[in-house]
């Protein structure tokens, strides 16, 4: 199970604006739609099950990434994710030097039953740090993860999310890892594993003294405007949020989503003056 080590999350994923608009070869998914569910479930040439198979990738992606053979609406995610630049991402950068403790989340994109979602986790309310946050799967990586500008944060990645959710990490296709973000509250150099989930397995709470519940959130909701709003901090900072079923994603969770959305051409114009503060439940 995982040990008790610190999961990124929290403030510090705020969104830098001017990010270039990708282009979307299909509408954004926000239709009760499923599709690419044949395509994605045949096998991929050259596709990785559990990101660590492959041999060396000639386009100087690291080993067991690949993007062939992802259905269509992902696409989009895909091809802006070749071309990503940190400071498109977030204005918090990693420090020059060996600065900052490597970390991973996988942020995973499935075919579920109400369309396209992604896989989230809500944190513990017992953690001492960023309690009943909601978050990728992820954390630290352990010495065993390898090398952390190579194949360490893709082992992390899906190391990590099969301890707090119970997934099956051969169902997994990594096909982009994005560029390091830094957390300055907690000091996180943090790299966005992406996922596609070809085959699917059961997930659930592994450990409760981590992890209160493991759920999914569709594209759909996510690009709503009606659940689009910027947090507000109790320190004044805003942030990119989402209010999604009983959840509220912000912090670095949120803005990574933002980004994704927006680079992709899924992001549909919202009020960005709409304000909730993380004490929302009260």
């Amino acid at each position: 199970m995982t040990r008790a080590r610190g999961t990124p999350g929290g403030p510090g994923g705020g969104a830098t604006a001017g990010a270039a608009r990708g282009t979307a070869d299909e509408a954004a998914p926000g239709a009760p739609a499923r599709r690419g569910a044949v395509e994605a479930r045949g096998e991929a040439d050259g596709g990785v099950r559990g990101g660590a198979e492959a041999a060396g990738a000639p386009d100087g992606r690291p080993v067991g990434v690949s993007d062939a053979g992802l259905p269509g609406w992902l696409a989009p995610v895909a091809d802006a994710a070749r071309t990503v630049r940190a400071e498109q991402l977030s204005s918090f950068l990693p420090p020059d030097g060996d600065g900052g403790r490597p970390a991973a989340v996988l942020v995973l994109f499935g075919d579920g039953d109400d369309g396209p979602e992604l896989l989230l986790t809500e944190r513990a309310s017992s953690l001492r740090s960023h309690a009943g946050q909601p978050s990728f799967p992820g954390g630290s990586l352990d010495p065993e993860d390898g090398d952390p500008a190579g194949e360490g944060p893709l082992r992390a990645a899906l190391r990590e999310a099969e301890e707090e959710t119970g997934l099956d990490p051969a169902g997994v296709q990594v096909f982009s890892v994005l560029p390091r973000l830094y957390i300055p509250v907690s000091g996180f150099v943090v790299s966005p594993v992406l996922g596609w989930w070809r085959e699917p397995s059961p997930v659930g709470v592994v450990d409760p003294a981590e992890t209160a519940r493991v759920f999914s959130v569709t594209v759909a909701d996510l690009t709503d405007p009606a659940n689009r709003a910027m947090a507000v901090h109790p320190r004044g900072h805003l942030g990119p949020a989402f209010l999604v079923g009983s959840a509220l994603v912000w912090g670095f969770t949120a803005g990574v989503i933002d980004r994704i959305l927006h680079l992709a051409g899924w992001e549909r114009p919202w009020d960005r003056e709409r304000r909730v503060p993380l004490d929302w439940h009260a």
